[in-house]
């Protein structure tokens, strides 16, 4: 699926997120169970699509938890309301409304009637690869919203730079080091048996 080599192939995405500790204070502050959780930026129902859909991009396995169990829609909601200016949120949340009147195929529809596999073809069909032609973007090459495309590959981004920062996963998967100062130089594989390390100060992707 598209969707799967979206994220083999996430080194190839661009952007910046920067691991600070006012950012790793805004995710560990997100304990709200997502039954009880009301956005602050977006919408109820784009709340609801958001948790669906981080679940699919990091679902829960044999040995680890989902996104949305560790709360991950809650900080990403949370973090553009604290983080972007009022231009930028009214861009976030009008491509939010765009993709989700994808979903609906009828204005009536319910998102909690749709099916899995309905959030799961709007991924395999908008989350492009960096090499897959954006048609939305060639046909308005000068509008300043995101295409549907556009949104998804940040929305993908943002989730997995959230759950590789999580307290769980960061001390329990990733290979931590509580006070990082010495020097490491050699093979990954042998220094950490292929973890990657947690704690980063930034990532760019």
């Amino acid at each position: 699926m598209k969707r799967r080599a979206a994220l083999k192939n996430l080194g190839l995405a661009t952007g910046f997120f920067a691991i600070t500790p006012s950012v790793v204070s805004l995710l560990q502050s997100c304990t709200s169970k997502a039954e009880a959780w009301v956005p602050e930026l977006f919408t109820p129902e784009q709340g609801r699509v958001l948790t669906k859909l981080v679940d699919i991009i990091l679902p829960k396995t044999e040995s680890l938890p989902s996104a949305a169990e560790l709360n991950v829609p809650q900080f990403i909601d949370k973090y553009y309301q604290q983080v972007l200016d009022n231009e930028n949120k009214n861009k976030i949340t009008s491509a939010f409304q765009n993709i989700i009147e994808v979903l609906k195929v009828n204005p009536e529809d319910k998102i909690d009637d749709l099916s899995k596999d309905s959030f799961i073809r709007l991924l395999d069909n908008y989350m492009l690869l960096k090499t897959e032609i954006d048609e939305e973007r060639e046909a308005s090459p000068k509008s300043l919203g995101y295409t549907k495309s556009e949104f998804l590959n940040e929305l993908k981004f943002i989730t997995i730079r959230a759950y590789l920062t999580t307290e769980q996963i960061g001390e329990n998967v990733l290979v931590y080091d509580p006070v990082p100062s010495q020097y490491y130089c050699g093979d990954l594989n042998e220094l950490t048996g292929g973890k990657t390390w947690s704690l980063g100060n930034s990532l760019m992707i």
